[in-house]
């Protein structure tokens, strides 16, 4: 008996271990969470706020790691990067650099881009195109303007990739003439490589492992770019991204063993490739399948579940089977937002503010709960959960509720 209350104790840590959300998209870059145990419903209310705070405006994502949580906001004239505890919402420290970005379409001034933390450091990059890295105790690290070293322009709505970091190398999606996609050292901000000539977009890198080799995949305003993230060689690219000018491409790859799936509106679709150690090639490239304005797909079992068609006229709420590209439920006019897959559901937050709980099932559309969390503007931020808490902000404010059960 004592032999197994030793081994219990020291098997149970690990197995209630939960998942940090330190990047874009979590811990993997996939919008999956391996947390369990949570709520399956909850009523009008809502679940349990356990703290709120103001904030300023922006549509960076929340960021969590070893108990901080990186929040990245606009407050005045300047772009702040801000530590609070994660448990309590109380405020560490801040970093604030000056800026005088505006936006010309109206969509708000604040930074777009989620930030990475990565170990004792934190990287973010400013709708201005101010890329830094500081570390978790607030101190800056370096800075440099890509705007003022690349040319890249700020599009329609500011510059919106969000980094990802891969041993040692800060990859981001340029867009700048002769630097499409750049590596940064993330010691001391040096450019290390820039490859492709390809216009940036707003789309966020992710990186995987194909037949034991480490590839970076991009999906530039031009399409579909496959490198080496060590020397920024071009292993694959392929133009791919809609007739009309007026158009952007937002959503993540989505990798599924040795697929990538990409997708982007304006009657464009999805392409699905088939990666290589030295290439890629196309299994299907479909209009019907799914086209993600702004947000990544997530992926289950052969299925994917996303956001099909354009966020002004509210997009339905798809569920496809990745082999067939059979449409396997489709709720109509259910609106944008952002998604984590976990514990066998989909946490969704839409643009409106509903917190939606929907079975992660291709059987049928199942919503199990919903409640108004905010209401302060369009909720276009990435969602964030780590130790069973979901991390959700808009214009105005910052929730961490509880969704253990």
């Amino acid at each position: 008996m004592k032999r197994f209350l030793v081994l219990a104790l020291l098997i149970a840590p690990t197995q209630l271990r939960a998942d940090d959300w330190p990047q874009w998209l979590g811990p993997r870059r996939d919008g999956v969470s391996t947390e369990k145990g949570l709520v399956e419903i909850f009523g009008k209310a809502g679940p349990k706020v356990v703290w709120q705070r103001d904030i300023g405006e922006g549509y960076a994502g929340p960021v969590v790691a070893k108990g901080k949580l990186i929040l990245f906001h606009r407050v005045g004239d300047g772009d702040v990067v801000e530590c609070l505890a994660a448990d309590t919402g109380k405020s560490l420290w801040t970093l604030t650099y000056p800026t005088d970005y505006r936006d010309a379409l109206g969509k708000g001034d604040g930074p777009r881009s989620t930030p990475a933390i990565v170990g004792d450091k934190v990287v973010t990059l400013g709708a201005q195109g101010i890329l830094q890295c500081a570390t978790m105790e607030g101190k800056k690290v370096w800075s440099r303007s890509l705007t003022a070293d690349y040319k890249t322009p700020l599009g329609y709505f500011g510059i919106g990739t969000s980094p990802v970091v891969e041993q040692g190398l800060v990859l981001v999606n340029v867009g700048g003439p002769k630097a499409g996609i750049v590596a940064f050292d993330l010691k001391d901000g040096k450019e290390v490589w820039k490859a492709t000539n390809d216009p940036g977009s707003y789309s966020s890198p992710v990186v995987t492992t194909v037949d034991g080799a480490r590839r970076a995949i991009f999906f530039t305003r031009t399409g579909a770019v496959i490198l080496d993230p060590k020397t920024g060689a071009v292993i694959y690219q392929q133009r791919w991204r809609p007739r009309i000018d007026a158009s952007v491409n937002a959503a993540t790859p989505v990798v599924i063993g040795n697929l990538a799936f990409f997708s982007t509106s304006y009657d464009k679709g999805a392409l699905l490739l088939k990666l290589g150690k030295n290439g890629a090639d196309e299994v299907w490239n479909d209009e019907s399948v799914m086209s993600n304005h702004y947000n990544t797909c997530v992926h289950q079992d052969g299925y994917l579940y996303g956001f099909d068609g354009r966020q002004e006229v509210g997009p339905n709420f798809r569920c496809v089977e990745l082999k067939t590209r059979k449409v396997k439920w489709d709720q109509e006019r259910f609106g944008n937002g952002s998604m984590i897959l976990a514990d066998g559901k989909l946490i969704v937050l839409t643009e409106k503010g509903d917190l939606c709980l929907v079975q992660a099932s291709p059987k049928a559309f199942r919503e199990t709960a919903r409640a108004r969390l905010l209401s302060a503007g369009p909720c276009r931020a990435q969602i964030g959960l780590a130790d069973g808490r979901l991390y959700a902000r808009d214009q105005k404010k910052l929730v961490c509720v509880d969704l253990r059960k």
